[in-house]
């Protein structure tokens, strides 16, 4: 069962739940909005997920980023060995990722706002101005008010790799920017995942409608525990609509790879399902495309 954004036929927005990619339940509250989910304590949410109503009919849907409001997406990096390798390989300092690996404190940073994010099968963005670009596909928490993990969904943490190289001060540009961000399908209930230490985590990427890379990983490679990097993020800030927290990635391509327009990237992890999305090249691509959905 996974929490969803969806658009229903006539175009309203809703949340609802869903079994096997498919709406079965709506809540009770036809207007709840996700972020509201987000404001409730972990055991109150737990409850009004097991007493929504089955639906009789199975409505199509349009399934969306499950995120709205002003809930925001950080992300944590060189949480894995290979992150580490790939910072390396790019960075004329290569010697901070290493440092930061080993590190009580981890690297935090921000990612996006809803209006950033793409849902399944919306395109994602590379930059116009870079010349090496890659998925990141990751494990994301789904965090509440509180502080506590609530559920999990799969995260694509698009990025420029030649301009992080080019100075680690230009993070920000090589990470935040229109349509660098994508989540879904939906948001599968913590209590629903025995070990989030034992999924496997598997890439895609098609060029040309063939496959032209693929990986595969696995969360128990993670160096970083989930509630210490979730306590790290909260330790002096807070977050009145909740946060989704990406946690690294150990699939990198190596160079020299880079996606160009046309790609689809396809992540699927274990018990989350799967996120597939198109790849377009710089802003206003990315807007016209997202407009013609």
């Amino acid at each position: 069962m996974q929490i969803i954004r969806y658009r229903s036929a006539t175009g309203v927005v809703s949340t609802g739940l869903s079994d096997i990619g498919q709406l079965a339940e709506g809540f009770p509250t036809p207007t709840i909005a996700l972020h509201d989910l987000l404001r409730l304590p972990g055991d109150e949410l737990r409850t009004r997920i097991e007493g929504v109503t089955r639906l009789e009919n199975q409505p199509s849907a349009t399934l969306l980023a499950p995120i709205d409001g002003k809930t925001e997406v950080w992300a944590a990096g060189v949480t894995y060995q290979r992150s580490v390798e790939a910072r390396v390989e790019e960075s004329a300092t290569p010697d901070i990722y290493t440092r930061v690996y080993d590190a009580k404190r981890p690297e935090l940073f921000f990612k996006a706002l809803p209006h950033r994010v793409a849902g399944p099968d919306e395109p994602i963005a590379i930059r116009a101005d870079s010349d090496w670009n890659v998925p990141e596909p990751e494990l994301v928490l789904a965090i509440n008010i509180y502080g506590e993990i609530i559920g999990y969904t799969i995260g694509n943490d698009v990025s420029s790799r030649s301009i992080e190289g080019e100075n680690p001060l230009y993070l920000p540009q090589a990470k935040v920017y229109t349509g660098s961000c994508a989540l879904g399908p939906g948001i599968t209930p913590a209590w629903e995942v025995a070990d989030p230490y034992n999924l496997t985590i598997s890439m895609t990427i098609e060029r040309g409608g063939q496959k032209y890379w693929q990986g595969q990983t696995s969360t128990k490679y993670l160096k970083r525990r989930l509630p210490e990097l979730v306590e790290y993020l909260f330790r002096e800030d807070e977050f009145p609509s909740g946060v989704l927290l990406c946690t690294g990635t150990a699939l990198v391509p190596e160079q020299p790879f880079t996606l160009v327009p046309g790609d689809v990237v396809g992540i699927a992890i274990d018990q989350l399902g799967s996120l597939r999305n198109a790849v377009v090249r710089g802003k206003q691509a990315y807007l016209t495309a997202r407009a013609a959905l």
